[in-house]
């Protein structure tokens, strides 16, 4: 029963200080973290869209060029 007390209490020093350091050393605020992390993710997902929509197009093209009736072979 002592080493598993003694465990639990290096786990829950061990976190207070890992989550000490994780404070100190962020640069901006969670709120500011988050609100970065979601312009970027809007960013990423309209270049997605618009790549996406991109390459739709030029299938379509290439499909339609490929559906158009043949000349009949020689």
């Amino acid at each position: 029963m002592r080493r598993f007390m003694s465990f639990l209490a290096g786990v829950m020093l061990g976190s207070i200080t890992g989550a000490v350091i994780a404070l100190l050393f962020t640069p901006e605020s969670g709120e500011d973290l988050r609100g970065h992390a979601q312009d970027r993710y809007r960013l990423i997902e309209a270049e997605v869209r618009k790549a996406a929509a991109e390459r739709r197009a030029e299938l379509e093209k290439q499909l339609s060029e490929l559906r158009k009736p043949q000349p009949p072979a020689a």
